[in-house]
């Protein structure tokens, strides 16, 4: 027997000892041979570093900052960090839905189906859930349209949501959250130089929408909601920022949020009539997020999905206008933001591009499954011949007034602040107030080299520990400033808030406006 000539060369192969390599690594990267990194700022897609969200901005970094340095001892003119940031309900104090908890632990954890704790109801919900599921498990893949009975249980909620107006379950996606489901403006970004896609978006505007369209190298065209009249959509404003954009892109989308982030207005059916008109007769695809639509507080105001509007308008628009609506777990009573479930229904989608938006959603495999058990629960609630209906609607009915209070308690604390002026909070859970700034104030921040109302937002947080949003993230007119604050800490908080933030504005008033600009 020959021992293989390879072991032989192996065995005379010079190999340094471990602590030798190294000590040669160490002397390359003295001499600088260090291995350069291939991502860095320089080489980083230019589109991503463009990409800006005011609602996890810097504001919130340096209040989280300030949050660690209480924790750890450190001394603040505060105890504690209120942040009216974020629409994240469960955060700021809001109880989970019994019944939809209920389901989706028996759905995790199906032992408990054997237990009396809980209703024949949510189990019924759960072992129907499980069965849509491979291997009757939540962890397990499902269509990447989602499972097919919530995607029908889905079409029957459209359904009576709209009175009748009829909807088909192959037209419903589940997504991961509403904001998953924007994603289908990847569909709609094409062309180049003036031909290249325009969105229009609301100014003000959710971030998602400016981040996306900045990733996605579309162009933005940004159409102003009409302040004056409590955030409506002007139809004139629509045609100008059609006309204007043209000159330099191919507008073809149009989205629209209703009821509105961050402004909290539910438009009017008149004005969602025109929108649609509108976009029919420029043939624009329309994007509606109606994630807030259970959020609506003013009694004066009602609900209209686009889609039922746009059904009211006659076969001649319903067959044709291409729509994409959102739904989501995030919103409404459930503020179930972490389950990231949701929803959107699409109409009037050429059949070969629906194949193609399949293909897209295939490659993200599907949604959570949890999140799309918690959906179906929102679409599919307790009957009232079911045990858990009369505790399912007690709740769903006191979230939903105790943010009507806090919409309306809102609106009155700011309107009585010298220099800030807040519309009505008619819907979703937000107000967005104006405020009026002094010019040595905006003279100030613009030498420093950031937004007058983003300096605002940060003196209010150093001195209050209140976190909000400075209007600019979610654009502005010119010579306007605003911020962002949400209504959904708790009644005695929200107070707390409100009072902070009057207390403050009259001293930043004081620091900066002279007597007279005090007293207009």
């Amino acid at each position: 027997w020959r021992r293989p000539a390879f072991i032989i060369r192996r065995r005379l192969r010079p190999w340094l000892p471990f602590s030798v390599r190294n000590a040669s690594f160490a002397l390359s990267a003295a001499a600088g041979k260090m291995r350069e990194k291939t991502l860095t700022m320089e080489t980083l897609n230019p589109h991503v570093k463009a990409v800006e969200y005011a609602v996890r901005g810097p504001i919130v970094t340096k209040a989280g900052e300030i949050e660690r340095d209480l924790q750890e001892g450190g001394k603040q003119p505060f105890t504690e960090v209120i942040k009216a940031n974020i629409g994240d309900a469960h955060a700021m104090g809001q109880q989970p839905i019994t019944f939809l908890r209920q389901v989706v632990a028996l759905c995790t954890f199906p032992e408990l189906l054997d237990s009396p704790t809980f209703p024949e109801d949510a189990k019924k919900r759960a072992r129907r859930i499980l069965q849509g599921c491979g291997g009757t498990s939540l962890g397990s893949y499902t269509a990447s349209q989602g499972v097919d009975f919530i995607r029908q249980d889905v079409a029957s909620y459209i359904e009576q949501r709209d009175h009748g107006v009829p909807a088909d379950w192959e037209n419903v996606y589940l997504t991961t959250g509403a904001s998953d489901g924007i994603s289908i403006l990847r569909m709609l970004v094409s062309g180049q130089g003036s031909s290249r896609t325009g969105v229009m978006i609301p100014i003000p505007q959710y971030p998602l929408y400016s981040a996306a369209i900045t990733e996605m190298e579309a162009v933005q065209v940004n159409y102003y909601l009409d302040e004056d009249n409590c955030w409506a959509l002007d139809i004139n404003e629509l045609h100008r920022a059609y006309q204007a954009a043209k000159q330099h892109c191919q507008p073809r989308v149009l989205c629209i949020i209703n009821p509105g982030n961050p402004t909290g207005q539910v438009q009017s059916r008149k004005c969602i009539e025109e929108v649609l008109h509108f976009a029919y007769e420029e043939n624009l695809f329309v994007m509606s997020d109606e994630v807030y639509q259970d959020n609506v507080y003013s009694p004066d105001c009602e609900f209209h999905s686009f889609k039922k509007v746009l059904y009211e308008m006659g076969p001649e628009y319903f067959n044709s206008v291409e729509l994409a609506s959102f739904h989501s777990t995030s919103k409404g009573y459930t503020g179930e933001c972490g389950f990231r479930g949701g929803y959107m229904e699409v109409l009037n989608l050429d059949p070969d591009v629906r194949a193609q938006l399949i293909k897209l959603r295939s490659v993200q495999l599907c949604p959570p499954v949890s999140g799309q058990a918690a959906m179906d629960v929102i679409v599919n609630s307790p009957h009232p011949e079911e045990p858990s209906y009369a505790r399912f609607h007690e709740e769903k009915n006191a979230v939903l007034g105790a943010l009507a209070e806090k919409a309306k308690m809102t609106e009155q604390i700011l309107n009585g602040v010298p220099g800030i002026r807040c519309n009505p909070v008619q819907g979703a859970m937000y107000a967005f107030p104006q405020i009026l700034l002094p010019p040595k104030a905006v003279e100030e921040a613009k030498a420093l080299g950031m937004h007058p109302d983003m300096l605002y937002c940060l003196r209010l947080l150093e001195e209050t520990g209140i976190c909000l949003v400075p209007g600019s993230g979610f654009g502005q007119r010119e010579g306007t400033f605003h911020f962002r604050m949400t209504i959904l800490p708790p009644k005695e908080k929200l107070k707390v808030l409100l009072d902070k933030v009057r207390d403050f504005h009259i001293k930043f008033l004081k620091e900066y406006a002279t007597l007279e600009e005090q007293l207009r």
